[in-house]
């Protein structure tokens, strides 16, 4: 999936977050998605998906930030789904991959 378009990933779980966060990142948007592709970086390169640069370090902090700024009472669980989407997401991408 390396350097190819993101298309082929649009109907694994999560695959809606990973599309808005990319764009959100490309375009510099500081989004809860931007934050969630950016904290899942690392892993989603390890397996062959593009990730734009972006504050890989910080970016669990700011997702719960965002979230908090939302709705301070349900920004943990929602942090938790959140990051349960992306994993996910990178275990189904893994899966296709080695098909």
């Amino acid at each position: 999936m390396c350097g190819q378009s993101l298309e082929p990933l649009g109907d694994l779980p999560g695959a809606d977050l990973l599309l808005r966060g990319v764009d959100d990142l490309e375009s510099g948007r500081d989004t809860v998605e931007a934050a969630l592709v950016s904290m899942a970086a690392p892993r989603l390169r390890q397996i062959g998906i593009e990730v734009p640069d972006g504050r890989d370090d910080e970016a669990g902090h700011r997702l719960y930030a965002l979230l908090a700024e939302e709705d301070r009472a349900g920004a943990h669980s929602r942090y938790n789904a959140l990051v349960g989407r992306m994993v996910s997401l990178a275990r189904a991408a893994e899966h296709a991959r080695s098909r």
